[in-house]
C-alpha cells in the first residue's frame, strides 16, 4: 500500500479559460480513506482523474508513494478505479468480469479463481459467480465492479461517484459496506461525491473543494464544528449552516436581541465593520417573545424525533440589521425571503404561518470576517 501526495498541481483543459484544479497541494497517508467533496465543477471529478491518468498534469507533480507518477500512463499506476456506471462487461460472468484484468496480466487461471473466489467470500457474491450482470440488482453490480479492484491488490482504490446509481436504501447499505471492507483491507483510498452525508460518514478525512481550489481538508468532525471559511460553513451539514452578516460594535455583533462579543484576537482579525455569523439549525433553542430573532414558519418537515422548520425572518426592527447570506453563493439575501432552518421538537413542532422566537447557543457560534470568508479566531 501507498500514500498519495499532489504537489502544486494544475489542470486546465484546451480552450479553457481557468484551470479547472489550481495548485493543489494535499497529501492523502497510507491506508488512509479520503474523500473529495464539493459542488458540480469544483474539480474533484478532474482531481481523481489526474491520479488515474486519465486527464494531463499542466503543472505540479503526483506522487504514490515515492514515485512521481506524473506523466506515467494509467496502467502503470497500480491503482483500480471504480465507476459510476459498473463499467461491467454484459456478456461475461461476475467471476470472468471481476477476474478478466488479471486475465489480461497473464495471471494464472489457478490464481484468478483463488483471488475472485476470496474476493466474492468477502463481498457476499459467492453464490453469483456464474451469473451475468443483467442477472444481477444495482448493488450487487456495484460489489462486482468492487471486487474487480479487489483481486488486482493495487496500491491505491480510486471511486469516482459509484453510489450515484443506487435507490436511498441500497445507498446508505453499500456505503457501510464499502467504508468497512476498505478499513479491512488496509488500501489507500480515494472517494468523490457530491454528496456531503456520504462524504461525513466514510472519510477518515474530507477535502473540501471550490471551483478548482481546495478550501479544506480535516476529519468529519473538524469540519462540522470548525469550518475554516464561509463556504465550507455553508457547504457542510445538512440541512446547511444559517448565515448573516451583522455590523459590529463596540459591545460586540448584535443578532436580533442576542448580543455575541467579539475577543480581541476576532476584533483584530476582521478587515471591515461587519461580521457572518455562522449558526447550525440544531444551535437554536426556543425562546421568549420579543427575545432573539423572531421566524415565521413557512414550511414544516416533521421526521419524526426532530422536525425542520424552513422559515425567514419576520419583518421587525430587531432583525432589520441582519443581513442573511446564501450559503452556496456567499451573497445577500432579502431578510423577509431568505430560508432560515431551525431544528425542533419533533413531537409538538409548530404549525406553517405561525411565528416562533429562537436564540442561539453562544458556544457554537462560528464568526467568519465577511471581506475574507475566512472563519475568525477563538
Amino acid at each position: 500500500m501507498s500514500s498519495v501526495r499532489y504537489a502544486n498541481v494544475t489542470c486546465q483543459y484546451p480552450g479553457a479559460e481557468r484551470p479547472s484544479v489550481t495548485d493543489l497541494n494535499l497529501e492523502i497517508a497510507d491506508g488512509e480513506f479520503l474523500v473529495l467533496v464539493g459542488p458540480s465543477g469544483c474539480g474533484k471529478s478532474t482531481t481523481l482523474r489526474m491520479l488515474a491518468g486519465l486527464e494531463d498534469v499542466t503543472g505540479g507533480s503526483i506522487y504514490i508513494g515515492d514515485r512521481d507518477v506524473t506523466h506515467t500512463p494509467s496502467k502503470d499506476r497500480d491503482i483500480a478505479m471504480v465507476f459510476q456506471n459498473y463499467a461491467l462487461y454484459p456478456h461475461m460472468t461476475v467471476a470472468e468480469n471481476m477476474g478478466f484484468a488479471l486475465k489480461i496480466a497473464k495471471i494464472s487461471a489457478e490464481e484468478r479463481r483463488r483471488r475472485v473466489e476470496d474476493a466474492a467470500k468477502i463481498l457476499d457474491l459467492t453464490d453469483y459467480l456464474d451469473r451475468k450482470p443483467k442477472a444481477l440488482s444495482g448493488g450487487q453490480r456495484q460489489r462486482v465492479a468492487m471486487g474487480r479492484a479487489i483481486v488486482r491488490s493495487p496500491q491505491v482504490f480510486l471511486m469516482d461517484e459509484p453510489l450515484s446509481n443506487l435507490d436511498a436504501k441500497l445507498r446508505v447499505q453499500t456505503r457501510t459496506q464499502i467504508a468497512s471492507l476498505t478499513r479491512r483491507l488496509g488500501v489507500t483510498t480515494v472517494y468523490v461525491t457530491h454528496d456531503q452525508v456520504e462524504a461525513m460518514t466514510m472519510g477518515d478525512r474530507v477535502a473540501v473543494l471550490k471551483d478548482g481550489h481546495l478550501m479544506q481538508v480535516d476529519t468529519p468532525r473538524n469540519l462540522y464544528d470548525r469550518p475554516a471559511t464561509e463556504f465550507v460553513a455553508g457547504f457542510i451539514g445538512s440541512p446547511a449552516m444559517n448565515l448573516f452578516r451583522v455590523p459590529v460594535t463596540e459591545a460586540g455583533a448584535q443578532l436580533g436581541t442576542v448580543r455575541i462579543p467579539l475577543s480581541p484576537a476576532q476584533r483584530s482579525a476582521l478587515r471591515g465593520s461587519q461580521v457572518t455569523v455562522g449558526i447550525r439549525p440544531e444551535d437554536l433553542h426556543p425562546a421568549a417573545e420579543g427575545t432573539g430573532l423572531p421566524i415565521v414558519a413557512d414550511v414544516v418537515e416533521e421526521l419524526g424525533a426532530d422536525a425542520f422548520v424552513y422559515g425567514h425572518l419576520a419583518p421587525v426592527t430587531a432583525a432589520n440589521a441582519i443581513v442573511p447570506v446564501d450559503p452556496t453563493t456567499g451573497t445577500a439575501d432579502d431578510p423577509t425571503t431568505h430560508e432560515f432552518i431551525v431544528r425542533v421538537e419533533g413531537r409538538t413542532p409548530p404549525r406553517a404561518g405561525s411565528t416562533i422566537w429562537v436564540a442561539p447557543n453562544l458556544e457554537h457560534v462560528h464568526l467568519f470576517d465577511t471581506t475574507t470568508g475566512n472563519r475568525l479566531p477563538d
